[in-house]
């Protein structure tokens, strides 16, 4: 018997990528000062966000899932920012700036790593990241970062209709307001039964992943 279109499919099918989206350095939002991006919750919240990305980037190098790092930035002169700043957002992500950088010793990004440049919300506009992905042969893409209801949820879109298999680890994404946040992640459900994982699933099926791949 053929298979229900709107099954829920296992958390990964294939092989998995650890996409970790906008780790970018940082303090408080302060309208019009360097940064210029509201996140929920403040520091500590995001800094809670960012351990938890750490310990899945560990776990994920341990079971030979690729790590692959995204990164907003844009030109000085903001001629790339587009219709980036119509709405609520102010300057931000620009280069040479300190809150652009990743922010590599929380999240330990290291040279080397698989690294994609973007100058729009969604990591497959305008970068290679899909070139990336095919060569690794991904077909789960499992997003952590965010903004959950901007880059995040984009990158989730634009990767649902390239027809892989989208997870968004919801303890380990944070949103421009609370009820953004809520909003995407449903939205990201709607789109595909049982996107929403947890970080100690994602670390489970990491750790399930080990020994076949030693094998």
């Amino acid at each position: 018997m053929a298979e229900p279109m709107n099954a829920q499919r296992p958390l990964i099918v294939g092989k998995p990528a650890l996409i970790m989206v906008d780790f970018q350095g940082g303090g408080e939002y302060i309208p019009g000062q360097e940064g210029g991006v509201p996140s929920m919750g403040g520091l500590e919240e995001r800094h809670q966000r960012w351990a938890r990305g750490r310990t899945l980037v560990t776990a994920a190098r341990a079971a030979g899932v690729p790590v692959v790092f995204i990164q907003e930035v844009h030109r000085p002169d903001m001629v790339d920012f587009g219709r980036e700043l119509d709405g609520a957002e102010d300057v931000h992500c620009v280069e040479g700036l300190k809150t652009t950088e990743i922010a590599a010793e929380a999240v330990d990004f290291r040279p080397g790593d698989y690294h994609v440049p973007k100058r729009r919300y969604s990591a497959f506009y305008g970068t290679d990241f899909e070139i990336l992905l095919k060569g690794l042969k991904v077909q789960t893409l499992i997003l952590t970062g965010g903004l959950t209801d901007v880059c995040v949820h984009y990158t989730f879109v634009d990767g649902h209709q390239g027809d892989y298999y989208c997870r968004v680890v919801e303890d380990c994404v944070g949103g421009s307001s609370r009820a953004a946040h809520d909003a995407s992640l449903n939205a990201m459900e709607y789109l595909q039964a049982g996107a929403r994982r947890t970080t100690a699933e994602i670390l489970a099926a990491f750790e399930a992943l080990k020994p076949s791949l030693a094998a």
